[in-house]
């Protein structure tokens, strides 16, 4: 590995907006990572599309950094990460983050073995606890920031099945949050099977905002392995 420090692209998960990486962002600089967010387009304010949308946006955010790059995706960022970062040579390693890792031809149902709806237009509700569900281990105040930025999620992006598998290809760790209340640890770690590397930290769902420093020092290690 050159002495230059890859940017690390982080992709949110379902309701999340870019701002959800804000305290991740802040430690990520402090060890010297340039970094950046993406802003998926099936997340509201004026959600569209599907997962090829998805795709497409991270696809071209990578593209347009200029040097090594690390992607970290969180949750549903998992999918539309493992279709957009294939044949990309600059891209070094591939995290998941708590997230789906779909094979081609698979999609969230799938993974997740529920039947796929007949109707996926529309948006997909939260749920009825978000605080419990996704941030149980956050800060109140950091959580209730969190809670009042949560957006709509258009239906489709989790019925839509991947096309391309990057893990086949690029270098991946899977990062196993072991208290999560949202997706459990049974569940991530038969995903995370697909992964060269596994790690773990013991978090809810959400540790860029419980752990920021803990999560950049975790990911420092990674990019550094």
């Amino acid at each position: 590995m050159t002495d230059q420090r890859p940017t690390l692209v982080l992709v949110p998960g379902a309701w999340h907006l870019p701002s959800t990486y804000d305290l991740l962002r802040g430690e990520l600089d402090a060890l010297g990572y340039p970094s950046l967010a993406v802003k998926l387009p099936t997340t509201g304010p004026d959600a569209r599309g599907g997962l090829r949308d998805d795709a497409d946006t991270i696809r071209a955010a990578i593209e347009a950094v200029s040097g090594p790059v690390v992607v970290v995706a969180h949750s549903y960022g998992g999918i539309p990460a493992t279709e957009a970062v294939t044949d990309l040579p600059h891209v070094q390693r591939l995290v998941y983050l708590a997230a789906f890792v779909p094979d081609i031809g698979e999609s969230m149902y799938t993974l997740l073995g529920a039947p796929e709806p007949d109707v996926v237009e529309g948006m997909f509700p939260i749920g009825a606890d978000p605080r419990a569900q996704l941030y149980a281990d956050v800060p109140e105040a950091v959580a209730d920031l969190a809670i009042s930025r949560l957006v709509d999620q258009r239906h489709q992006a989790f019925a839509d099945r991947v096309t391309r598998a990057a893990w086949h290809t690029v270098p991946s760790t899977y990062i196993v949050t072991e208290q999560d209340a949202s997706l459990s640890v049974a569940v991530q770690e038969q995903m995370a099977a697909h992964a060269k590397d596994v790690r773990r930290i013991a978090t809810s769902h959400s540790p860029f905002l419980s752990r920021p420093a803990e999560l950049a020092a975790l990911l420092d290690e990674i990019v550094r392995g």
